[in-house]
Parts: structure tokens; C-alpha cells; sequence
């Protein structure tokens, strides 16, 4: 009986510390969080075109058009920025570059 006690004991205290492990999925940046250095990075992007599109816009672009998601999941458009037209990437990890 006590082995029996003490074996759903260890059995708790393991499960306890599987569960207390850090995600190992990236976080999503912040607005205006600087990019990745090496942005834009390919990968499943599970952004809309609208969240594409508010995330530049919250990041001070405006006019934002033309966008469309890439082969490697990078959504690439135009949008004004401090008055001049320019090409934008947003990844999946929301990192916006300018081309």
C-alpha cells in the first residue's frame, strides 16, 4: 500500500512539472517592436489580410494595399510611410520590413 502511495505521489509531482515548461512557441511582437534581423521570415503565417493590415497601420503606415501572401507565407503590399509610397513584408511573427 505504501508503494502504491508513494508511486501516485511521484506520478503528481511529474505531471505537475510537465505542465510548469515554457511554451516554445514565439510570442507575437508587440507594436513597433523592432523587426527580426533577419525579417521577413518564412513560415506558416496564420495572419489575416486585415490583421496584416492593422499591424502596419499600428505601426504608422497608412494606405495600405495590394497585399497578398507569398509562397513562403510573407504578406507583401505597398503603404505610405512619412509621405513616401514604399513596399512592406509582414511574417509570421508580425515583423514588418520595408523594401
Amino acid at each position: 500500500m505504501r508503494n502504491v502511495v508513494l508511486t501516485s505521489i511521484f506520478c503528481a509531482l511529474m505531471s505537475t512539472a510537465a505542465v510548469a515548461q515554457t511554451s516554445t512557441t514565439a510570442p507575437t511582437p508587440s507594436p513597433n517592436a523592432p523587426a527580426d534581423a533577419n525579417a521577413p521570415l518564412p513560415g506558416a503565417n496564420s495572419f489575416t489580410e486585415g490583421q496584416a493590415k492593422s499591424r502596419l497601420e499600428a505601426n504608422g503606415y497608412s494606405n495600405v494595399s495590394g497585399l497578398k501572401k507569398d509562397d513562403n507565407g510573407v504578406w507583401k503590399g505597398t503603404a505610405s510611410h512619412s509621405g513616401a509610397q514604399v513596399s512592406v513584408s509582414v511574417d509570421y511573427r508580425g515583423n514588418i520590413t520595408r523594401n
